[in-house]
């Protein structure tokens, strides 16, 4: 593994992003978390999943850098379908996942921890989709998970003007269950993380299967959709151009285009 380590203990498996400096999610990193999931899925010892990121940050999104090698919409939009089935088989997974995030979770950051089945956060964690600021959208079901955890009004919001809450915030608006000071957010997610382990897998197993009938079929139509938007989306005018002033650190000049 490249880009994550990962490991367990008493029935818990700690999975963690280690890609210097931001932690973004390349197209090798989600394949690479695949793999990992592959094998956590076959491992009877294991209960629960924790993922959390190495350094300063969770994930502070995509690999925008990336993208510049990515030319056609059609690309865009199977990029896009590669992570939202990934992330729909992180939140179908049969075993618990809980993101504890610190730092930043932002973008495709926020996407990876909006598809495990609950979030913990660092009180001083920044968390957004600050895609629309490039001139884009989310691509990794950002669009769809935001509005049922936050509200449409809030994710509205959120998306528009970019700007990113708290951790604190984060469990105000429902984003995440708890927020803890840094310093004691593993410490607090390894206690929840033991405590579900205790449970009976069957009815673990179970009980997500359920939980995610609260899934619409619209749902999933906004899902199909996001993928396909993401692709035009990126190909436009103001795409590049968002793209092109991230890379050289300058105000974007959006022309509607």
């Amino acid at each position: 593994m490249e880009y994550l380590k990962w490991s367990y203990n008493e029935m818990v498996a700690t999975i963690t992003i280690d890609r210097p400096p931001a932690n973004a999610l390349s197209s090798g990193l989600l394949k690479e978390l695949t793999i990992v999931l592959n094998e956590i899925e076959a491992n009877d010892e294991i209960r629960v999943i924790l993922i959390h990121g190495e350094g300063r940050f969770f994930s502070a999104g995509a690999d925008i850098k990336e993208f510049t090698t990515i030319d056609t919409g059609s690309e865009f939009t199977n990029l896009s379908t590669y992570g939202q089935n990934l992330f729909e088989r992180m939140e179908l997974f049969p075993k618990p996942i809980i993101a504890a995030i610190h730092g930043a979770a932002l973008g495709g950051g926020l996407e990876l921890a909006m598809a495990c089945h609950f979030r913990l956060v660092a009180e001083n964690a920044k968390l957004g989709l600050p895609e629309l600021q490039l001139g884009l959208i989310p691509g990794f079901a950002g669009t769809q998970r935001l509005p049922r955890l936050v509200g449409t009004a809030r994710a509205a919001e959120m998306l528009f003007t970019s700007e990113p809450i708290t951790g604190l915030e984060a469990v105000q608006f429902g984003l995440a269950n708890h927020a803890y000071l840094e310093t004691e957010l593993l410490e607090n997610a390894y206690k929840i993380a033991k405590k579900i382990a205790k449970k009976s897998p069957v009815s673990i197993k179970a009980t997500i299967e359920l939980l995610n009938y609260a899934k619409t079929e619209k749902y999933y139509d906004g899902v199909k959709k996001e993928a396909k938007l993401f692709g035009e989306v990126f190909v436009s005018k103001d795409g590049k151009e968002g793209i092109s002033a991230f890379i050289e650190k300058r105000e974007p000049k959006f022309t509607g285009n």
